[in-house]
């Protein structure tokens, strides 16, 4: 269920974006699914290939900075591959990223906000007397 809901709204960042800024151009909102889609997998496989030696050179200490970069070149290789999606330029593919990036952790966030009420309730519920 997490993937489901993240990748929606990646799509909708993307497509906000798109209406955003003018060097990116989205044909419709199943491409900016797939866009997202493609994007994700390509950050699970690719993106950690590129980010572990990169991480390693700056010592883990902009490990943020390399994600966010190695995101916008992932974003660019699938404005390669899908022809209805198109950046112009590596800076809107920045800003793209950082703006997956902020949508993903308050998404991420939240989920884990309800995970947490969900525990505290249930652990409130076992430690009940029994009357």
């Amino acid at each position: 269920m997490n993937f489901i809901v993240n990748l929606l709204v990646s799509a909708g960042v993307l497509m906000l974006m798109a209406y955003i800024l003018p060097q990116v151009r989205i044909k419709s909102f199943g491409t900016a699914l797939w866009v997202a889609f493609l994007v994700g997998i390509f950050n699970a496989t690719i993106g950690f290939l590129l980010r572990l030696p990169l991480n390693l050179v700056t010592f883990f200490l902009l490990s943020f900075v390399v994600r966010l970069v190695v995101t916008a070149i992932i974003i660019k290789l699938v404005d390669k591959l899908v022809r209805n999606f198109e950046i112009k330029g590596f800076w809107p593919a920045l800003v793209i990223a950082i703006a997956l990036a902020i949508a993903g952790t308050l998404v991420n966030r939240e989920e884990a906000e309800d995970r947490y009420q969900y525990n505290s309730a249930s652990v409130t519920a076992q430690r009940a007397p029994l009357t």
